[in-house]
This record gives C-alpha cells, structure tokens and sequence, in this order.
C-alpha cells in the first residue's frame, strides 16, 4: 500500500523592510509617471515643449483623451 503524504501549511514569511521600501518606492514613482502622461495637461512641463509633446505623444499611444 502506498504512503500518503500529508500537506503541511505555509507559514507566511515577512517582508523586509528594504523590499517593502523599494516596492513603495517604485509603486510612487510608477504613480508619478502614470499622472504627467495621462493628466497633466501639460502643467509640469509648462516651459519644456519636448516634454510636454513627450507626454502627449504617450496619451495618444495609451488611449486617453487629450484633445
């Protein structure tokens, strides 16, 4: 007869503060961007036109309205 095995739980394992930091980290920074290119209209980067049309360029490409 063969051996049935038996499922043990998992113990949740904690994160580090430095992983958590640097997913927060990244978390507001992908925020950031996400903002300048899908609502900013171009307030930032009222004396850059480079990136302001950087910007718009990337509301064409993602969708959102601009116009």
């Amino acid at each position: 007869m063969p051996k049935i095995q038996t499922v043990r739980p998992l113990r949740p394992t904690a994160i580090s503060p430095r992983v958590l930091g640097a997913a927060s980290g990244v978390v507001a920074t992908l925020l950031l961007l996400a903002y300048l290119v899908a609502f900013d209209q171009g307030a930032v980067s009222q004396n850059g036109a480079f990136l302001h049309e950087l910007m718009h360029d990337g509301r064409h490409l993602l969708g959102v309205p601009c116009h």
